[in-house]
Order: structure tokens, then sequence, then C-alpha cells
């Protein structure tokens, strides 16, 4: 898919109450007909994001027509565990995974016998019959010794999977640098990064917590902007800027991290003009 032309993606995760079911059901509903090339469901790591995450890759794959991928993190389970879930995808019909390495574990939860994301993929390529995708850090990992380190571990596990997805993306230059310094390291495999439109003020410090850099001209017009609906306006004006610019660079598409929400991801959609042509 990612060899014939550009893809434009979603991500959602797998909700815990009954209004966040709603919520998902009418984003999945919403988000249907713009036709996505592929749709990744999250998994925080250890057994009680198992079911949830199995459930809703396979619930996509019967009654929607959604291309989903599953993500799996090495936290909280050991190899032979891994190696289930990963048995139980396929034969569910998965075959697009992303292999993760995971957050620190909460308490309670073991580390598990892998620790990193590159384990899980070779785990996956013994299994057999999976797109592997893996997670990049434009700005560095944040438990990174160093940048070069950093880029280093990422070429690594890249050369074995088959592409990355990055996490939250809000400078077309981080981006770029992401992508040369794969290409000095001898990998040139498609790196699509992750959007995440900021609509709301406390998102920005999120957005640090989690290792992502937002640039100071993009919180400037962001903290310009009084009122919320003011702020979320220029949020989804920002990213439609971005992804305009992320795709003049060469980037192979766009991931969208929804939230299980649809109205942000639809009206950038609505504002690139790619509504018919994300298939």
């Amino acid at each position: 898919m990612l060899a014939e032309g550009r893809t434009y993606s979603f991500e959602f995760f797998p909700p815990k109450t009954d209004e966040g079911r709603r919520h998902l059901a009418r984003a999945l509903v919403e988000l249907q007909p713009l036709e996505p090339s592929f749709v990744s469901v999250t998994y925080r790591g250890g057994p009680s994001s198992r079911e949830p995450t199995h459930d809703l890759v396979a619930g996509m794959l019967k009654t929607t027509t959604l291309n989903p991928m599953a993500h799996v993190t090495c936290v909280g389970h050991t190899r032979l565990e891994l190696a289930d879930i990963l048995v139980q995808l396929r034969k569910a019909g998965i075959d697009n995974l992303m292999a993760l390495g995971g957050d620190p574990p909460a308490p309670g939860v073991p580390q598990g016998e892998l620790r990193y994301a590159q384990e899980l993929v070779e785990l996956a390529r013994a299994i057999g019959g999976f797109s592997i995708g893996v997670a990049a850090h434009p700005s560095v990992h944040p438990r990174a010794a160093s940048r070069e380190a950093d880029r280093a571990h990422l070429a690594a596990k890249l050369r074995l999977a088959d592409f990355a997805v990055t996490q939250s993306v809000f400078s077309v230059r981080e981006y770029v640098s992401l992508v040369e310094d794969l290409a000095a390291l001898g990998v040139d495999k498609p790196v699509l990064p992750g959007i995440m439109p900021i609509t709301a003020l406390s998102s920005i410090d999120r957005q640090r917590e989690l290792g992502a850099v937002v640039p100071d001209d993009v919180e400037a017009r962001l903290r310009a902007a009084r009122r919320e609906a003011d702020v979320r306006a220029v949020g989804i004006e920002l990213a439609t800027e971005l992804c305009a610019a992320l795709l003049d660079a060469g980037a192979p598409g766009l991931h969208f991290i929804t939230l299980n929400r649809s109205s942000a991801t639809r009206e950038i959609y609505g504002n690139l003009g790619i509504v018919a042509s994300a298939a």
C-alpha cells in the first residue's frame, strides 16, 4: 500500500466506558466514508489491554470496510504470551502490526520479558504474515541517552520492520531532519508523520509531557486565541498548514491521532481536499 502512493490513516484506542464506546462508534461511522488507507488501535500493555485491542481490531475487520492495524507492546508480557497474542491476531485475519516497546509499566504490571520493540519485531517476523510498523520520535525518544543513540536504535529496528509512524509532529523541519538522519544511516523505509491537532491550550503541556516539541510560533498563535472555540479553530488551521507542508516535503502519508473523535480529522481532510482520494 505504501509503495502504491500516499496513505491517510487514523488512530483509535479501546474505550473503557459506555460513553467512550458511543464516542468511538460515532467516530467510526463518521470517518469510514473518508476511506482511510488503514486504522490503528492502541495497546497499553498487560493483560487488561489484550482483549480490548484484539476485539476492536477483529470487530473492525468483520463489521466495517476499515483496514485495521493492531498495536502490541512488550510491557507486561512474557515472550510466550506475546507469541500467543500475535498468533491470535493472525487467526483473526489481522496482518498489520505496530510493534512497540511500550511505556514504563503501571504499578502492579510486570516489565515484561522483552524490553525493546526490535525484539518484538523479530518475534513477529518469526511467526510470519505481518506487515510491521514501529514508532519514531521526531524530537528524540525521552529516554534516549543521546540523539545519536536514539537514531541508531530507530534505524536498527526500522531495518527489520516495514515502516514507521512518528509521535505527534508539529514542525516540518523536525520531520525532515528525522528522515535525513535515517537516510544517513542507510535506512529509507517510509516514515509516516503522526498528526494531532492542538484544539485546547491544555494539550500543549500534555504534548511536552509526551516528549513532543511544540514550536514557539505555534504556541504563540494558539495562546493569542482567547476563546475556546477560537483556540480550536487556530489548531485546525495550524494542523492543515502542517499537513500540506509535510506532503510537499515528501511525506508518504499522514497518520491522524484522533483520540476517538472525528470532527478535527474531517475538517483537516476537507481543508486539504483529500476526502475522495484516501483509498
